[in-house]
């Protein structure tokens, strides 16, 4: 056998196999594309939810204060708690009370003798004066003694009115009903009408009132949604309140707003607004801090996206939109009130678009992506 021919047919076979090697390294594998979870931004009607931080008010609030001079004698109620109208609170000491009542009954009684005698004078000169046995100026003269002491008997009459009147802020009452407070004042206190000594303070719990209040921006911005029609607010009916307590549980009992005030404090910038709940077990106590979420109209078309598919950054927020073949694409967006765990997304999304709720840390922007299934759901509720 020619062994030339056998080395060339070796060659050949080797560089063929080479080749091949070599064709079959240089087509690489395609990766499969990630596999994302969208959903369709479709405008829908939804609840504008407001949220605001407060504080509960009593809804009536009276200081018990000192009506008269005198030294307490006795505390007639348990301080903290519940005490009806007119009961008995306080008792300062009578005694120099009771003695000027007596002094002005004593002088009552003489004002009405007085008035008597100068009654009788004036029948008895009436008869003498037809017998011209006195003059005229005698008789006129009897008339005016009597009309002064009747005078005289009505001024001392309303001064024993007045002595008996304080008597009876002798004995301090409830001039509400509610919850008494602790006793400012001890037995053998003095205290004193003209410096109005604070006793105590009733508070009445049930309803309570809540306060809060609306920066200026905010009412402009509210007003120019309701004129551009993104925002319909209820007419002639109570807007409803709830509450979200310190520990953040939902108070049981809803309120309504009762008061809007139509001015803006100069100091803060801000519009006073209150609220009215209900407080059968006093739940809410004066002084404590929550925050009310109000119903402040619906949004005809809004635009909500689950809270997980929003990307925060100093920056801004974001979102990444499914765009066409199936791009993944980057879109900064201006956010709303954030309500059950949707935002609302006031600018940038527009109506339609697909945006990535789930494989959101397996995606960049540009990268082509596999949509999962757009049997998500088109509605951010049915999504979470």
């Amino acid at each position: 056998m020619n062994l030339n021919l056998v080395f060339r047919t070796l060659s050949v076979a080797l560089l063929v196999s080479f080749l091949a090697a070599c064709g079959s390294e240089a087509v690489p594998q395609q990766p499969p594309l990630v596999e994302v979870g969208v959903i369709v931004a479709d405008p829908q009607a939804a609840e504008n939810v407001v949220e605001f931080p407060g504080r509960v008010q009593a809804v009536r609030t009276a200081e018990v204060r000192a009506r008269v001079n005198g030294i307490i004698e006795r505390r007639l109620y348990e301080e903290g708690v519940d005490v009806v109208e007119g009961q008995e609170l306080f008792q300062i000491d009578p005694r120099e009370l009771q003695a000027s009542v007596n002094a002005t009954k004593a002088a009552l009684t003489r004002a009405k003798a007085t008035v008597a005698n100068a009654a009788q004078d004036v029948t008895r000169f009436r008869g003498l004066v037809a017998e011209q046995a006195i003059s005229e100026q005698e008789f006129d003269a009897a008339v005016a003694r009597l009309r002064t002491a009747e005078a005289d008997e009505a001024q001392v009459e309303a001064q024993l009115e007045s002595a008996q009147l304080s008597l009876s802020f002798a004995t301090v009452t409830a001039p509400i009903a509610g919850r008494a407070g602790r006793a400012e004042v001890t037995e053998g206190a003095l205290v004193s009408a003209s410096a109005a000594t604070l006793l105590t303070t009733i508070e009445q719990l049930d309803p309570v009132f809540v306060n809060f209040s609306q920066s200026s921006a905010g009412l402009l911005k509210t007003r120019r949604e309701i004129a551009q029609g993104s925002l319909e607010l209820p007419e002639l009916q109570r807007i409803g309140v709830a509450l979200i307590l310190e520990d953040g549980s939902q108070y049981a009992h809803r309120g309504h707003l009762d008061f809007f005030n139509l001015s803006i404090d100069p100091a803060t910038g801000t519009v006073a607004i209150r609220a009215e709940f209900p407080n059968p077990d006093n739940a809410l106590v004066p002084g404590q801090f929550v925050r009310a979420k109000l119903d402040a109209g619906v949004r005809p078309k809004a635009l909500l996206i689950p809270q997980r598919a929003v990307q925060l950054s100093p920056q801004g927020a974001s979102l990444m939109i499914v765009g066409d073949g199936d791009i993944v694409e980057a879109r900064p967006v201006v956010l709303g009130d954030l309500s059950e765990d949707a935002w609302l997304v006031t600018e940038g999304l527009n109506g339609g678009e697909r945006v990535v709720v789930d494989g959101l840390q397996k995606i960049r922007p540009g990268q082509q992506v596999a949509v999962a299934s757009d049997e998500l759901s088109d509605l951010v509720g049915n999504s979470k």
